[in-house]
């Protein structure tokens, strides 16, 4: 059974920085795509990062304060967030699935999702 388990989710004052991590069991992350999507309260899900190999994608809204990376050794991958901005609030949920002829496909259709962690940026 593949299981993705998200943490390191909480609350930080705007400028302070947070760790997500996105653990994997039953499914090895190395050589897989990886993405970090988030959904704010009436808003659409949005694609936050994505990591495929060596590349590695932020969306602007994020560029300059999260990093995307990984661990294979600890099947683990994770988004730095830092300079926390309020707009930053929402659920955030790390995906992922096997990559398919061309790369990755839309994270929006990965197989394996997480069930969430929460990010509340206060002023």
């Amino acid at each position: 059974q593949v299981q993705l388990v998200e943490s390191g989710g909480g609350s930080v004052q705007a400028g302070g920085s947070l760790r997500l991590s996105c653990a994997a069991s039953g499914f090895t992350l190395s050589g897989k795509c990886m993405a970090w999507a988030r959904q704010a309260p009436g808003k659409e899900r949005e694609l936050v990062a994505g990591i495929y190999t060596r590349s590695t994608y932020v969306a602007d809204s994020a560029k300059g304060r999260f990093t995307i990376y990984k661990d294979n050794a600890k099947n683990t991958f994770y988004l730095q967030m830092n300079s926390l901005q309020l707009e930053d609030t929402a659920m955030y949920y790390c995906a992922a699935d096997s990559p398919v002829a061309r790369g990755c496909g839309a994270p929006s259709t990965y197989t394996y999702w997480g069930q969430g962690t929460q990010v509340t940026v206060s002023s």
